[in-house]
């Protein structure tokens, strides 16, 4: 089975309603991602198959769970989950960031090259970053640390949005210090199926309106 084959089994699997149009697009993006890899080593990921698992059905697994204007996705990397976010939802203003300059300018040339003009590609640290308007969604599967994740992001996070924080296995520990640290608790987490993917993978809700710093 090729990998475009491989890629729509696993929306059929996953039970998304993507036409063939946007299948297209985000295998077109996964040739991209290919195609930089080569020269500039953008992700760790070099098969195709895996790619369509790791990259791909990975990040399309939050899809159903995306209610939001505006998201921003906190190091983005290649631009996962955030791109492929994109290409699906065109109503849905997705602005991604990396602190390397050769992942924002693939996803410049991504967002150029695929013409997926709901994205903005931000260069740079998170917590670095001033800007009016606030986000709805700020996501991440790329935060070990969900203190951390929360504390960089908190001043672009609105207060009636979410973090939403992929993880793998339930992030325990992780969610017990933000409760003794930061006394925020997540409003729930969800068990993502990922087609092919034999691991856990969850998504962690942590609404902003659960958060509050500890006063000492």
């Amino acid at each position: 089975m090729s990998y475009e084959d491989k890629f729509k089994a696993g929306v059929l699997v996953a039970g998304l309603n993507l036409s063939d149009a946007v299948q297209q697009k985000l295998l077109d993006y996964l040739a991209l991602i290919q195609k930089w890899n080569k020269v500039h080593n953008l992700t760790a990921v070099r098969d195709p198959d895996e790619m369509v698992t790791l990259h791909l059905l990975d990040s399309l697994a939050v899809l159903p769970f995306i209610q939001a204007k505006t998201l921003l996705d906190v190091g983005s990397g290649a631009g996962l989950p955030g791109i492929p976010l994109a290409i699906c939802l065109p109503e849905l203003k997705v602005t991604v960031i990396d602190s390397s300059q050769k992942k924002a300018s693939f996803m410049r040339q991504a967002k150029a090259e695929l013409g997926i003009d709901n994205l903005e590609v931000l260069c740079g640290r998170v917590e670095d970053v001033r800007r009016d308007e606030k986000f709805d969604v700020v996501i991440s599967r790329a935060f070990s640390d969900l203190c951390l994740f929360v504390n960089l992001t908190k001043h672009l996070c609105k207060s009636a949005g979410t973090w939403l924080a992929m993880k793998g296995v339930f992030p325990e520990a992780e969610l017990k210090e933000l409760a003794e640290k930061l006394h925020l608790t997540p409003s729930k987490t969800e068990v993502l199926k990922v087609p092919g993917l034999d691991a856990q993978r969850h998504l962690v809700f942590l609404p902003y309106e659960n958060f509050k710093i500890k006063s000492d």
